[in-house]
């Protein structure tokens, strides 16, 4: 008898144990998913232009790169491109991948609703940043957006105040079929179409390049077409645009003989402005990631969020607003 009761008494104590270690693992996972284990955090898939596409692309990359970090309680991946093509084909690798969210700043406007759609199917929720896309609004959670067509708007506004007898423009457009190219070119097509005085000398893409817009520039200078204003889509190409001025001592800026518009106020170009070296300057906030993370932690309260942005003219700006504008 004392001999089955110690057997009994072993096994109980044995059981024990094993309870024991079982609980001991579960503790374990409950305290790592506590400490912040990657099964709790939230998967993105982020998909975005060339951070080397401009001075507004390596600050609105380095923006999305500070705020979705694994401290921050995400687990981010990154695509780059230019090309719609090849963003949607990554698009449709995240939703594959299964992530909590897909963030897009889309490269072309158009051809996204399949991989949107299979993204909602998926219960994957999609936030557009930087730029809008033609889909419907039910597609995706909100957008994080500039008011591309008001950016235009403004700078050509402010060109008209300008008062010329008459405008010869070297129009410099950014990558074709992207919301900031339609936005800023629909503006002064719209212009020349109604003013008589107002003429587009040529109108090229130079896709955001510096060295493509020094190249149109320095075409137009060898026709000997007249021409006394630019109108570059960024400043990376009002910059080349200025090195083909500058290459043929053509000079340029306030009170000089080329007006020269550029767009997204990189702090070197609001010191041209300052310098008087150019003359308007468009913004685009690249800074969009807080906003980004606020929607996901605590859910979207309106579709659209537009981005607040101003436009600088080289005889108002001050030191102040490079600082505190410049990006």
């Amino acid at each position: 008898m004392k001999k089955f009761l110690s057997v009994l008494l072993s096994a109980a104590v044995i059981g024990t144990m094993a309870l024991g270690l079982v609980g001991c693992k579960k503790s374990e996972k409950e305290t790592k998913a506590a400490e912040g284990g990657d099964d709790k955090l939230i998967k993105v898939g982020i998909i975005n232009n060339d951070p080397n596409e401009s001075g507004y692309r390596t600050a609105n990359d380095a923006d999305m790169k500070k705020t979705f970090t694994k401290e921050n309680g995400y687990d981010a991946s990154f695509y780059y491109s230019l090309k719609n093509d090849e963003q949607i084909s990554a698009a449709q690798k995240f939703v594959q991948d299964e992530v909590d969210y897909l963030l897009i700043s889309a490269a072309g406007t158009s051809g996204w609703d399949t991989v949107l759609q299979d993204a909602k199917n998926a219960g994957i929720k999609v936030i557009l940043f930087d730029r809008t896309i033609d889909a419907d609004e039910s597609l995706y959670e909100a957008s994080i957006v500039s008011d591309m067509a008001k950016e235009g708007q403004t700078a050509v506004d402010w060109l008209a105040s300008q008062n010329l007898s008459e405008y010869n423009i070297i129009h410099i457009q950014g990558v074709m079929g992207s919301s900031a190219q339609i936005g800023r070119s629909g503006a002064l097509d719209t212009k020349v179409a109604a003013e008589g005085n107002w003429n587009i000398v040529t109108q090229q893409t130079a896709e955001w390049n510096a060295q493509t817009a020094q190249q149109i520039v320095q075409s137009v200078i060898d026709s000997g077409e007249k021409f006394n204003v630019i109108y570059a889509e960024n400043d990376d190409m009002a910059k080349g645009a200025v090195m083909a001025l500058d290459a043929a001592n053509i000079s340029h800026g306030v009170g000089k003989d080329v007006i020269v518009i550029g767009f997204d106020c990189n702090k070197w170009a609001l010191e041209e402005l300052l310098a008087g070296n150019w003359n308007y300057d468009g913004q685009c906030n690249p800074f969009q990631a807080s906003y980004i993370d606020n929607i996901i932690k605590n859910g979207a309260t309106q579709k659209v969020v537009i981005m607040d942005e101003k436009g600088f003219d080289a005889k108002t700006i001050t030191q102040d607003d490079v600082n505190n504008y410049g990006i």
